[in-house]
């Protein structure tokens, strides 16, 4: 292909991205990393902190190593374990994203906690993310994600292929 035809096609992909809202690295961000069922706890007044639960599935492998958002002043990579017949919360400082393999975040494994909250969270309320993901080159991209408030007695999400 002529270099003028490459450059073409580049030109139409950055078009097509700025009309539809989206950068082109946002775009490719996202085929890379597949999000499922994302949703966070919702709350009571006054409390400071809750859970937020999703499948991830990376393309070609990565990490998850950090994760933003609006809703809280601090947001925190965690994971359940157990420890002396004890299960213990503790943050970790990233999860393996195995290339193709699902990597489930729900309660009683890792998950991300939202900590001093900005405000109550209610069933139905949308919730901004950004997830931070590395590459095995130590490349970062960022990962814009909308979890859904679900009410504190709903499960965290639906198991796959599980609908009822």
């Amino acid at each position: 292909m002529k270099k003028s035809a490459i450059k073409s096609l580049a030109a139409a992909a950055f078009a097509v991205c700025a009309l539809a809202g989206a950068s082109p690295a946002a775009l490719a961000q996202d085929a890379a990393l597949k999000v499922d069922d994302a949703c966070v706890r919702s709350t009571v007044p006054s409390q400071h902190a809750t859970g937020v639960f999703m499948r991830l599935t990376s393309a070609s492998g990565g990490r998850l190593v950090g994760v933003e958002s609006q809703a809280a002043k601090h947001v925190e990579i965690h994971e359940m374990a157990m420890q002396d017949n004890v299960m213990k919360m503790r943050q970790v400082p990233g999860i393996a994203l195995p290339a193709g393999q699902a990597v489930e975040l729900k309660p009683g494994g890792y998950h991300v906690m939202l900590i001093d909250l900005a405000g109550q969270i209610s069933p139905g309320e949308h919730v901004a993310l950004t997830l931070i993901v590395e590459d095995a080159d130590k490349r970062q991209q960022r990962v814009p994600v909308d979890a859904v408030a679900r009410p504190l007695n709903a499960a965290a999400a639906p198991a796959a292929g599980h609908g009822h």
